[in-house]
């Protein structure tokens, strides 16, 4: 699993771990290079440090992520690496032991590092590819529809839903029934644009809404639509503005998108034709396009551009002027002038944008899916996993607060029953009224599946360690590693970097050593090479301090299974 977090204190742990084994290890376990599948697993006992007991198996997960990073045979040997391993726990003990885990600079970074860790167990790996591939197939297809929408209010009752899904529905029937769908939509659809609007002038589009792609809709909408055969009416859906029907006119292979430049004379301009066609000569004498566009053009954010407007596709712009905008095959070829509700045009191709193939957009959707609405389907299929793994009961008798008109209000020592219990978990009826506190507009009932659904998902983060091992085994590494920092500054950095004269001392014993160079033209050489001989007494003291027992047998078989690799 790739990490996405590298801080600055991960930056610093690297440069800790110039010691042989652990720096490698390091490299490996926090650039997020995946942990090898042994061929074997060992649980028996390994090494027993003042009583803790680490087993063959612990050992060789860390001994065969660090092979990756070894370049030589002699560094891959066991027995060498075991003693490091045995340093390196050693020092995280003592870590432990001066409870550097109680600091709130560690307690910070390891929740946010934990957060982050998290995150993708948050998702359904399956599900997203499914979306991605769907998203794909949507981005190199677009359907034509036209829709009638019966609006829900933002605080619906369960009188309202059913309200509006009852019109939504008689509705449906009539067009059916073989009434026009256009006409229908005119009548009852409660989308404005379905029908004339006389303050404007702007004339019904009848519910056509055009072509369409991926993400150019809500999810719901645009889901509907693409599984909706050409010709059907689809049965009714609800997005966040109400109850849905549509009918699908056509789908067709996308267009991809163009990138075009324009010269438009706006209708207020009493002399717009006149003007577009004189424009319109002067192009066709070689004048250069950009150069009028940017003298005579009156659209105000693409006349200092020379005309060109932002990359689009299908459906963005009106229809006059998309359509002449994709009939164009050359680069650089321009069209003779057209009229759009804004104004006269003559639009220039820059240049067409087909759809990619989907291994160069597989990327780019990805991120779009997961940053959009669709996330909300994968962790909704998630949850929908651990409703059916956990033990879920609701409390009946304590859901009678939601008929409570004042439910927000009532004071906390009435709200101690338990409302919902997941698997051990009690959660009473405070925690519900305080998620309710700042949502106003929807239904307590469907407030409670929402508060229902965030409480099981944040069970399952909260007891990732228990039910995932790999998660479980790179969180306490970043632990381990963190508090190593921590220690490693305290023993070592900051007592070599303070003591000038045991420096300056280690220097004059070791003149041969240094060939005879200057202090000060080779300090950061003789300050490794003291860290290193400080690290050496460390280790020493600590080892002469602990009761560290090794498995023998067991470590031979170790040795005899790696030789005949």
């Amino acid at each position: 699993m790739k990490l996405l977090v590298i801080t600055k204190r991960l930056k610093r742990l690297r440069e800790l771990y110039r010691y042989k084994f652990m720096r490698k290890l390091v490299l490996v376990l926090f650039l997020g290079v995946s942990s090898i599948i042994f061929g074997q697993r060992n649980d028996k006992i390994l090494i027993t440090i003042d009583g803790e007991e680490i087993s063959v198996g612990d050992f060789k997960r860390i001994y065969e992520k660090n092979l990756d990073a070894i370049d030589n045979e002699e560094a891959k040997d066991v027995q060498k690496n075991l003693d490091l391993f045995i340093n390196y726990k050693l020092k995280v003990k003592e870590a432990y032991k001066i409870k550097l885990d109680t600091l709130s600079s560690y307690k910070k970074e390891i929740e946010g590092y934990r957060n982050q860790l998290s995150a993708p167990y948050m998702q359904d790996t399956v599900f997203i590819n499914k979306l991605v591939k769907d998203a794909y197939f949507r981005t190199k297809n677009e359907v034509k529809a036209k829709h009638i929408l019966i609006r829900t209010p933002k605080d619906a009752t369960p009188k309202d839903t059913l309200e509006a899904y009852q019109k939504i529905m008689n509705i449906r029937a009539r067009i059916l029934k073989g009434e026009d769908f256009e006409a229908v939509a005119e009548e009852t659809s409660e989308d404005p644009s379905a029908r004339d609007d006389e303050k404007s002038g702007r004339k019904a589009n009848k519910g056509n809404l055009g072509y369409f792609s991926a993400f150019k809709m809500v999810y719901p909408f645009e889901d509907a639509a693409y599984n909706t055969k050409v010709g059907e009416v689809s049965e009714p859906f609800k997005t966040r503005f109400g109850y849905h029907i549509l009918k699908i006119d056509s789908l067709r292979a996308s267009k991809g998108e163009v990138e075009v430049a324009h010269i438009l004379i706006n209708n207020q301009n009493k002399n717009a034709k006149k003007l577009i066609d004189s424009l319109y000569n002067q192009l066709e004498k070689d004048v250069q396009f950009k150069t009028l566009a940017r003298k005579f053009s009156e659209d105000s954010g693409s006349k200092s551009k020379g005309g060109k407007l932002r990359q689009f596709g299908t459906g963005v712009m009106v229809k006059p002027f998309e359509d002449v905008a994709f009939s164009l095959q050359k680069e650089g070829e321009y069209s003779k002038p057209f009229k759009t509700p804004f104004g006269w045009h003559i639009i220039q191709l820059i240049k067409k944008h087909p759809v990619q193939p989907f291994s160069e957009l597989q990327d780019e959707l990805k991120s779009k899916v997961k940053s959009g609405d669709r996330a909300q389907l994968s962790e909704k299929a998630v949850i929908d996993k651990l409703k059916k793994k956990y033990t879920i009961s609701e409390n009946e008798s304590a859901k009678a607060i939601f008929e409570h008109k004042n439910i927000r209000n009532i004071a906390q020592d009435s709200l101690q029953a338990v409302l919902l219990t997941i698997n051990e978990l009690e959660i009473k009826q405070e925690s519900f009224v305080k998620y309710l506190k700042n949502r106003g507009n929807t239904p307590v009932y469907e407030l409670f599946n929402e508060f229902k659904d965030k409480e099981i998902l944040s069970y399952y983060k909260e007891n990732l360690e228990k039910t995932e091992p790999e998660f479980a085994n790179t969180l306490q590494e970043y632990r381990d590693g963190l508090l190593l920092f921590e220690l490693m500054q305290q023993k070592i950095w900051e007592k070599s970097s303070k003591d000038t004269l045991g420096l300056k001392n280690h220097y004059k014993a070791n003149l041969s050593k240094f060939q005879n160079k200057e202090f000060n033209k080779i300090k950061g050489e003789v300050m490794n090479d003291y860290q290193n001989i400080l690290e050496e007494k460390w280790i020493a003291d600590l080892r002469n301090k602990s009761a560290i027992e090794v498995n023998n047998r067991e470590l031979k078989k170790l040795i005899k299974f790696y030789k005949k690799d």
